[in-house]
């Protein structure tokens, strides 16, 4: 069974191992693609002294081999009186996907992101052609409230739109 636990210090290499290759690809995240390591950790993992207060950086690790093979981040999406809204981003290891990883990954921050009280999440930038992405979120409960038409340059598709997804939870 696969173990979810909050991301500590030592797990940076292992994210960054699964976060370089989907920067690299720019194919499903709003990132530059040149993106160094001491930058993606500061977008990732920021540490205490980052600058949003809310974010808690969760790995889930495989206990056969005992390693990380996925990250997400769960914060508010917003400041003030939009703070009641949560938002996530999840990165899994190429090699570790069809395994259902994602998709445990999903339900684990939903329900943290329940029990911390948040009133709904929502994703403000899924790309339009990451369809696996899309299916997972809308088999989840997930709605696409709008898209954004030509809001992401996709490598080899060119512009394509960002969707922005929501679910009460």
């Amino acid at each position: 069974m696969l173990r979810f636990r909050v991301a500590r210090e030592e797990d940076w290499p292992a994210i960054w191992a699964i976060m370089e290759p989907v920067t690299r690809a720019g194919e499903t995240y709003c990132w530059d693609t040149s993106m160094d390591e001491a930058a993606a950790r500061l977008e990732w993992l920021p540490g205490s002294e980052g600058p949003d207060p809310t974010l808690v950086v969760f790995v889930v690790v495989d206990p056969s081999t005992n390693r990380v093979v996925g990250t997400a981040q769960l914060h508010a999406n917003r400041g003030g009186n939009g703070a009641h809204v949560s938002n996530a981003s999840f990165l899994v290891a190429a090699d570790a996907g069809g395994r259902g990883i994602g998709r445990a990954l999903a339900g684990h921050v939903l329900e943290e992101a329940r029990l911390a009280g948040y009133a709904a999440m929502q994703f403000n930038a899924v790309v339009q052609t990451n369809e696996r992405a899309v299916a997972l979120w809308m088999s989840l409960g997930f709605a696409v409230v709008g898209t954004v038409p030509g809001a992401f340059l996709h490598p080899t598709a060119g512009p394509t739109g960002l969707h922005i997804m929501h679910r009460f939870l």
